[in-house]
């Protein structure tokens, strides 16, 4: 059986799937794409995904994209309990929430305010930022209490934030102050199998200085 994994190394959408699959001892067949080089808009990809977005998983077969989609499939199919995507449905709901905190909020705002910045040499917009800073402060309220992102155990929920939240450290956010945020990020990176090699700062940061590099 062979479970493809189409991606970009430097993307936190990507970088949840390849730390969830660690954690699970998923073996993935790693094929990577260069957007900039449009190797996501040929035909064979096209047909794989019709959207031509990464990240792609294609298990024996079976497509699915979206990060969130294929990071919760991944748990339920190969995970030796249900520790990280518990059953209990107000235990799911509070983990399907922290998902989409993060795909609405957290990692939005984030694009929202450095892409431009980044890719485009916008100008900075306070406005967005004091956004970005809410974003983080609702984080941070979240983790009050408690180890994990949904109580005391790690579920799913934790990884894609600890990736949005890996972006916002490679892009020089200053988070210090929120002491939960802090606190938990610093777990995350020890108990997560796979954190340095897939969502390590330094290497996180190569990449994002490789990528400007290439774009001038």
């Amino acid at each position: 059986m062979t479970i493809d994994l189409y991606y970009t190394a430097g993307s936190a959408p990507c970088r949840s799937v390849l730390l969830t699959a660690k954690l699970l001892g998923v073996n993935l067949n790693l094929k990577p794409l260069n957007l900039m080089n449009k190797e996501h808009l040929t035909p064979e990809f096209i047909k794989l995904n019709p959207q031509h977005t990464v990240p792609t998983l294609v298990d024996n077969g079976f497509s699915i994209w979206e990060s969130y989609a294929i990071i919760t499939y991944l748990v339920e199919k190969y995970g030796k309990d249900e520790t990280l995507y518990p059953k209990d449905p107000k235990q799911r709901a509070l983990i399907n929430q922290k998902l989409y905190f993060d795909m609405g909020t957290l990692y939005h705002r984030f694009a929202d305010y450095f892409y431009p910045i980044f890719m485009g040499n916008a100008t900075p917009d306070p406005a967005k930022f004091e956004k970005v800073k809410e974003a983080l402060q609702f984080l941070d309220t979240f983790l009050e209490g408690h180890e994990f992102i949904v109580g005391n155990n790690l579920t799913v929920a934790d990884i894609p934030l600890v990736t949005s939240i890996s972006t916002y450290d490679v892009a020089k956010i200053d988070f210090s102050s929120y002491k939960n945020v802090t606190r938990w990020y610093a777990k995350l990176k020890g108990v997560l199998p796979g954190f340095e090699e897939f969502n390590g700062k330094e290497m996180l940061t190569k990449m994002y200085e490789e990528y400007a590099k290439n774009r001038k």
